[in-house]
């Protein structure tokens, strides 16, 4: 009766403490996984660290590849780490590798004979080796779109067994590096320092590092791209610079001439010119030109082009020999580009203008009607092809001077497609219809009135539409 009682005792005791006990054990597991989620995290923050830093130093994508490669290793545990991209045909390929990184498919005889260099030689191997992105667990990790835990490497048969010891998977770890709907590759870790399996915690860890690494690339990317965007709009400011240096300040003052020239380019850079120069004989030159293209690569051909035509042109009496020269000179430079132009020489003494046309837009004149005295729009051409498009000898057969009369407030009105295909809200062009009743409109005009008014009739026209290519307007009226 005696020991009932005493072991009804112990019995109460240890009920009284089992809930004790439990509640301890409890804590000490919170305590333990609230350890693991701060050392997690510390982890994460580290990695960040390591990122922000890469990012802050300017490094170039390799480096910074690599440096996710090697901060992976030092957070995740892992041996040895590897980055794999994806080429444009599909395939994967190492992009960064720290450790002796078991490569992807086994190694040939001759290649395992060298492995003495061990890892310098796996890197050259895994650097050279490419697979399908269907291809074994990396494979999966893109096709899937989600992380791979193999926990116990030996019993998966997508892991290949190599011979060497030093390359036997044992664990691994893969995940994807994607941002949104940008994918960056796929981030592997193999076989932990302490040699025990890789666990859920540890691939917790992977994916958070991954999150992390896709964020940098990203942002690597982008502040790559806005130095890239930095860099063009300063070469885009000083060749729009050059540019307008190269244009006329003023016009040449020639008795019996008014000129004016307007020029507006649809971007910071284009590939319209026109020239005015005074020519012996109280004579003027005007060049109008359309370069192909846009840009930077149009503009320094503009520039070539100008500078030529001002070194060819006082050799020459007639435009289609001095446009024949400008064809001979920069035909070798224009590497698939090409020049049209209209180059007229003005003789306000005989009262006459000689112009040819190389492809450029049709010249228009502006005179009176000597029957009814009102006056009309007449746009006169001559044949000719773009310089740079045909050989010499097509060019030189083919271009041909034209001669026109020029009297007493007779107008010649110069301009480049970006004004006659100027679109308005319903994606109708301006035309040449539109210009030649804008011209006979303001006839009596003086040159700076008629430009006024042809430019104030085009953007009513347009509207709100912006330009869609570059407009170059030149006037010259006989006085």
């Amino acid at each position: 009766m005696f020991l009932v009682l005493i072991l009804g005792i112990i019995l109460g005791a240890l009920a009284m403490l089992l809930p004790v006990y439990r509640a301890r054990r409890m804590a000490d597991r919170l305590e333990e996984e609230k350890q693991q989620v701060t050392q997690e995290r510390q982890l994460v923050v580290d990695f960040m660290h390591h990122m922000v830093e890469a990012l802050g130093e300017g490094l170039t994508r390799e480096a910074l590849l690599q440096r996710i490669v090697h901060a992976a290793i030092l957070c995740s545990g892992a041996l040895s780490a590897c980055l794999f991209e994806r080429t444009e045909d599909r395939k994967m390929r190492s992009a960064a590798v720290e450790g002796l990184f078991p490569p992807h498919r086994p190694l040939p005889a001759a290649v395992r004979e060298k492995l003495a260099t061990r890892a310098r030689f796996i890197e050259q191997v895994l650097r050279s080796e490419s697979f399908p992105d269907t291809e074994g667990i990396v494979g999966a990790v893109v096709q899937t779109g989600r992380g791979q835990l193999i926990a116990d490497a030996g019993v998966d048969q997508r892991v290949v067994v190599h011979e060497d010891a030093a390359l036997r998977v044992r664990s691994l770890i893969a995940v994807p590096l994607q941002f949104r709907d940008k994918f960056f590759g796929v981030l592997a870790v193999a076989n932990s320092a302490d040699g025990e399996p890789f666990t859920q915690t540890d691939f917790s860890l992977m994916q958070s590092l991954a999150e992390q690494a896709a964020l940098a690339l990203h942002n690597a990317e982008f502040l790559h791209f806005q130095l890239e965007k930095r860099q063009l709009d300063l070469d885009l400011s000083l060749a729009s610079g050059i540019q307008q240096m190269l244009l006329p300040k003023a016009p040449p003052q020639v008795p019996g001439l008014d000129i004016d020239a307007r020029y507006t380019p649809a971007q910071k850079v284009s590939g319209d010119f026109y020239d005015l120069f005074a020519l012996p004989g109280n004579r003027l030159g005007v060049a109008v030109a359309d370069v192909s293209g846009k840009g930077i690569p149009a503009s320094l051909l503009m520039a070539m082009c100008r500078t030529d035509l001002r070194q060819i042109a006082p050799r020459h009496v007639s435009p289609a020999q001095t446009l024949a020269e400008l064809n001979r000179t920069l035909g070798g430079d224009l590497r698939g580009m090409f020049i049209t132009i209209l180059y007229a020489v003005i003789d306000p003494v005989r009262g006459e203008v000689t112009f040819a046309r190389a492809g450029h837009e049709l010249p228009l004149f502006s005179r009176r009607d000597p029957a009814t005295g009102m006056p009309a729009g007449e746009y006169v051409g001559s044949e000719g092809m773009p310089v740079g498009l045909v050989p010499d000898e097509i060019f030189s057969a083919v271009i041909a001077d034209r001669t026109e009369p020029f009297g007493p407030g007779d107008a010649l009105v110069l301009y480049t497609d970006g004004l006659t295909e100027a679109p308005n809200e319903e994606d109708k062009e301006f035309s040449n219809a539109r210009l030649a009743d804008a011209v006979r409109t303001l006839h009596t005009r003086n040159a700076r009135e008629l430009n006024d008014g042809i430019l104030e009739t085009v953007h009513r026209f347009a509207g709100t539409v912006p330009l869609r290519d570059d407009l170059t307007l030149v006037t010259v009226k006989r006085v």
